[in-house]
């Protein structure tokens, strides 16, 4: 798990840090540091690095100098290196060490043929520091460098890319790669930002006792591998969990299929379906005979420890919605459930009092469904007054909790938007949260979502067409790939 941390957080960081050594030692380190990434980067797509084409596009501050003492590194070990000013000063220090490396600085006029003979491009045009869109000539600059046929390297954060919010205001640098320093932001996580940073490299410079706890954060492979750990040598299929799921409806059957699926490899002893009498649950035994079907009351079985509850419902089945409110276990209301939730203010009342018993309640809106229920509020207002963990799904969905923790998912991929897909992920977080209890149950939901993201990467391996039944049968290969740790190049 890591932090992402906003521009004014890490300037305060990077000034205390900076009080207490020498001067431009942190630059030296950053530089170092994006040299070494580029090198191995050129190492690997072109097998020698001697005689490679680098241009270096520089701005006016830091970012422009941490590109040009690279660049000086980089031309000491054979490379070409080319610097093209975008901006009408830069730093006098980087540009002197990149001249008596062999390094060149270049004149913006004729730019278009420099990027079209280059085998890597370097953006050191903004840093963090940046407010607002790109202005000219950077920005004429920037879309010829993202047209060009080249590695293209991103120091720190794609200029035009929001730092705190992955806002993109006209262009963004195309980064292949990005290198960052210190800690991550939350620009390169968050939609659309992430589309511009392609893979986040971290460099330490020593940051990270400087900085806060974070209030943003991501998981990575390791952290979800805690919750898909499997069985104990002492376990029983009660002792592993429960999960119950209320999904489905004669109009859409096949969401109580989708559900279900993920919830039984999700670490469980047992999966029960509420059998509400419209011949779901027959379909539902055909496909899975390992489930349990009956049509008792929700709460008959004291067994259950979490519910997923709302995919393939309709507007009839607010009262079976009423009930799961009513469980004294997590629940997570996806689909169907939140429209009833968007027309009842009792349900609404229902899930407060959750939060005031507390009660784990977990929303999973897409963004249709989150217009509908909550308008333009931001997700941390609506958790904290509602007491609920939202899971925004969409581009970066985002995991956010009462106390206003907020996760920002890396794995999703556009492969998932296919109908069902949030089905999947309703079984598999009901699941994950009923197998383990006795963790954070925003943990658990983020860890949930990172799975999904990752069984849309595997199912959409050699770039295959994606359906949500694909999605749901990866499953237990991504599993596999988080406990032995073999991401095979799926993980960013």
């Amino acid at each position: 798990m890591f932090g992402l941390y906003p521009a004014e957080v890490v300037r305060r960081a990077e000034d205390s840090l900076l009080a207490r050594v020498p001067e431009g030692s942190l630059m030296q380190i950053a530089s170092r540091g994006l040299a070494h990434r580029i090198l191995r980067l050129v190492a690997d797509v072109r097998g020698s690095v001697v005689g490679a084409r680098v241009v270096l596009l520089i701005g006016a501050g830091n970012n422009g100098g941490d590109a040009l003492f690279a660049g000086a590194y980089l031309s000491a070990r054979g490379m070409a290196i080319t610097a093209v000013p975008v901006a009408e000063s830069w730093h006098v220090e980087g540009a002197q060490a990149l001249l008596r490396s062999g390094g060149r600085i270049a004149s913006r006029d004729g730019v278009e043929h420099v990027l079209e003979l280059a085998d890597v491009i370097v953006d050191g045009i903004v840093g963090i520091g940046a407010r607002g869109g790109l202005r000219e000539p950077a920005a004429s600059i920037v879309i010829e460098a993202n047209a060009a046929d080249a590695l293209r390297v991103a120091v720190d954060i794609p200029s035009g890319v929001g730092v705190d919010d992955g806002s993109i205001d006209g262009v963004a640098f195309e980064a292949d790669v990005t290198v960052t320093f210190g800690c991550y932001k939350p620009g390169v996580f968050l939609h659309p930002g992430r589309q511009n940073a392609g893979a986040v490299h971290l460099v330490d410079i020593g940051l990270m006792d400087e900085l806060p706890e974070p209030a943003m954060r991501v998981l990575d492979f390791l952290d979800v591998a805690e919750f898909v750990s499997g069985p104990q040598p002492e376990d029983h299929k009660y002792r592993r969990g429960v999960v119950g799921i209320a999904a489905g409806s004669s109009t859409y059957p096949g969401a109580a299929v989708l559900a279900v699926g993920p919830a039984r490899y999700s670490g469980v002893g047992m999966v029960r379906f509420l059998d509400r009498g419209d011949g779901v649950a027959a379909r539902v035994i055909d496909a899975f005979p390992d489930v349990v079907a009956d049509a008792r009351d929700a709460r008959s079985d004291k067994r259950v420890r979490a519910w997923g509850c709302g995919p393939g419902f309709t507007e009839i089945d607010e009262q079976t919605v009423a009930m799961m409110v009513q469980e004294p276990t997590p629940i997570v209301l996806d689909a169907g459930a939140l429209h009833c939730v968007a027309s009842s203010e009792g349900l609404q009342a229902g899930i407060r009092a959750r939060a005031d018993r507390g009660l784990t309640t977990v929303l999973t809106p897409h963004e249709g469904e989150y217009l509908r229920l909550f308008g333009a509020k931001q997700p941390a207002e609506v958790a904290a007054s509602w007491g609920v963990i939202v899971v925004r799904k969409g581009p970066a969905t985002t995991i956010t909790s009462p106390d206003g923790t907020v996760f920002v998912d890396p794995m999703g991929t556009p492969d998932l938007a296919y109908a069902g897909s949030g089905d999947v992920l309703t079984g598999l977080m009901a699941g994950l949260l009923a197998a383990n209890p006795e963790d954070d149950p925003q943990e658990v939901a983020a860890a949930a979502v990172w799975l999904h993201g990752l069984c849309g990467r595997i199912a959409a391996e050699q770039e295959r067409p994606v359906t949500s039944i694909d999605i749901g049968a990866v499953l237990p290969q991504a599993i596999e790939a988080v406990r032995t740790g073999d991401l095979a190049g799926w993980q960013l």
